[in-house]
């Protein structure tokens, strides 16, 4: 992706054109100031620190409309931003289908007062300023996030083994940064086992480009153990690491894990309502000392199958 679509042009400019002249030069301004306070903000623990940054820059009495034009603003400018980067080919050519689906999502709101979804907004902040990238069709991957030692000593303590924090001293975890997965809910197109094998994969060619990198991890509670009993179909999201060299840890149940878990199957809704499953996060952090050499294997693997 060297340039933008003519479609994305237009689409991005269409949302900009929405705004009032001097709208646009607040949004100009905004897209300026906030972009080293994004920056900065993206190294620590919480996801919607830079979206916070762009709503500092842009004033407290900012619509949602500015904020989509905003994106928009900075979504012009990702090319070159994404070439700074220096990423490897595996995520700048899943770039073309996400500018489309911003594109898309940020057009669709044809009233200026529609709703910005605040998760939404978090993402695509992170997205047009390439402080995450794309993993997949449905996956995010954030550049920089912290893994503190904290939750790994806590995971020993609670009954869980020391295996993790062996592993997470080799990785020299605490003094490094990771990649991270996210999910993006908007577009669950490959949410399935080759989707998110792609994912670590892409994060294993961007640890390959970035040797200061100690891995890559994601938390969730589809990685809950006993899944691979009560929806064995998604067992997947934590053997297959597990298999390929990562690590889990647990973080513990919490209301909104309930909560999610329940709501696309009617038999994990039925446990957690009788209190017979009660859904608890695990992070699953594969260190890149494993990961790239099994992406160099399931890069063989799948050249072999095409050739067969």
């Amino acid at each position: 992706m060297d340039t933008l679509s003519p479609g994305q042009v237009a689409a991005f400019n269409a949302v900009r054109a929405r705004l009032t002249a001097e709208e646009r030069t607040r949004v100009d301004i905004a897209s300026v100031e906030a972009v080293e306070p994004a920056a900065t903000a993206a190294r620590h623990w919480n996801f919607d620190l830079p979206a916070h940054a762009a709503d500092q820059a842009l004033g407290p009495d900012a619509t949602d409309a500015i904020r989509r034009a905003l994106v928009a603003t900075w979504a012009l400018e990702l090319p070159g931003r994404a070439k700074q980067a220096a990423l490897p080919g595996e995520v700048m050519e899943l770039y073309p289908y996400w500018l489309d689906r911003m594109a898309e999502f940020l057009t669709s709101a044809g009233d200026s007062d529609a709703r910005y979804d605040a998760d939404h907004w978090a993402k695509d902040v992170r997205l047009a300023l390439v402080l995450s990238v794309p993993g997949s069709l449905t996956q995010n991957i954030d550049l920089s996030s912290p893994l503190g030692p904290g939750q790994v000593v806590r995971n020993g303590l609670h009954g869980h083994g020391w295996a993790a924090l062996i592993r997470y001293v080799q990785a020299r975890g605490w003094d490094r940064t990771w990649l991270e997965t996210h999910t993006e809910g908007r577009q669950l197109i490959d949410f399935n086992e080759a989707g998110w094998d792609r994912t670590w994969a892409t994060g294993a060619a961007i640890c390959k480009t970035r040797p200061e990198l100690a891995g890559m991890f994601g938390s969730s509670w589809f990685f809950d153990p006993p899944l691979e009993t009560i929806s064995p179909r998604l067992a997947y999201l934590r053997l297959n690491p597990l298999k390929g060299g990562a690590f889990i840890i647990h973080q513990g149940p919490a209301p909104i894990h309930s909560e999610r878990a329940s709501a696309s199957s009617p038999t994990r809704k039925a446990l957690i309502e009788s209190g017979d499953y009660t859904p608890s996060s695990w992070l699953v952090a594969w260190p890149r000392s494993t990961l790239i050499p099994w992406a160099g294997q399931r890069k063989v693997a799948l050249e072999m199958a095409k050739a067969a």
